[in-house]
């Protein structure tokens, strides 16, 4: 306890005198004079080892090509390709019991197939059960209020 008194008034102190810093001509002056030195260094570092121009336009290249590829082939979160849909199969236009068509394969020759439903769709598991286990133990196809 009787350091923190004393680190507090000596921070609380005004301070008696400014810090060093160089003029602006002086920092200009060694700036321009440490460019100089690094672009003679370099230089030199180049004609001892040349086949650093070679590595350095692989990598150029090597980070070009995979801007370029991930300019172009944009990724996605999710890995949905598209189908290719039959014009007019919507249910609002057919007046069915709302199964969308596509075409397999997106290939408009074959013929047209009924989608599966994303939203009634049931699993039936291949099992071979006596009926009462199966209506007991079967998730599948009930409410689930029913469990």
């Amino acid at each position: 306890m009787s350091s923190i008194i004393p680190r507090a008034a000596f921070r609380a102190a005004p301070r008696l005198r400014a810090p060093f810093r160089p003029s602006t001509a002086l920092r200009d002056a060694t700036a321009a004079s440490e460019r100089e030195h690094s672009k003679t260094a370099m230089k030199k570092e180049a004609k001892l080892d040349p086949e650093l121009y070679i590595l350095a336009a692989v990598m150029v290249g090597a980070g070009g090509l995979a801007g370029w590829y991930f300019s172009t082939n944009l990724t996605s979160g999710s890995s949905e390709s598209p189908v290719g849909k039959k014009e007019g199969s919507e249910p609002w236009k057919t007046g069915t019991d709302g199964k969308y068509q596509y075409y397999p394969g997106g290939d408009a020759s074959k013929g047209a197939r009924d989608a599966p439903s994303a939203v009634n769709e049931s699993i039936i598991p291949n099992v071979t059960l006596p009926k009462s286990l199966h209506d007991k133990y079967n998730k599948y196809g009930k409410d689930i209020s029913e469990w």
